[in-house]
């Protein structure tokens, strides 16, 4: 198995994770949030999206997959906008991009070359990024990314009364 096929592997287990604890989310499960300000799962789930376009598409293969108006929505930092006070796009259109982006990046990520992955790979701007410093620790850190909002995915759960999932 070649470190591509590892990476890819590694990023196609962790969605499977994620798409568990989505799978029986339903009506208000979407826009619950623990508290004012934090994230829901419409928003993980299309920040998930974004995130997997801009560290492997946009870092590592210089183009990007995702059109502004969606990008938009989902940024990162700051305060996460409940669903009344922000018009996301709806749920199926957000799944949708997800599974769109996550198959056409094990595609890139299957594909990349040893020399490629070990090839610098920068933050936004072209500033250093805090996570990675080639385009091997951009894909890492995009499955390490999308584990972390998994857990958070997971506490929104249980806080719904869902079942624990293992």
């Amino acid at each position: 198995m070649t470190l591509a096929e590892s990476l890819a592997r590694e990023l196609d287990g962790t969605r499977d994770w994620t798409l568990r604890l989505i799978a029986d989310l339903q009506g208000d499960d979407w826009t619950f949030a623990p508290a004012p300000g934090l994230a829901h799962s419409t928003w993980l789930c299309g920040h998930l999206a974004v995130s997997q376009h801009l560290l492997i598409h946009v870092r590592c293969l210089g183009s990007g997959l995702l059109e502004e108006d969606f990008t938009r929505h989902f940024p990162i930092g700051g305060p996460v906008p409940s669903t009344t006070e922000h018009a996301y796009p709806p749920v199926r259109v957000i799944l949708a991009r997800m599974a769109d982006v996550h198959a056409r990046t094990l595609v890139a990520v299957r594909g990349m070359s040893a020399a490629l992955l070990a090839e610098p790979a920068f933050g936004k701007d072209g500033a250093p990024h805090p996570h990675y410093r080639d385009k091997f620790g951009a894909v890492a850190h995009c499955n390490r990314h999308e584990a972390f909002h998994a857990g958070q995915l997971a506490f929104i759960r249980r806080l719904r009364g869902k079942a624990f999932l293992r």
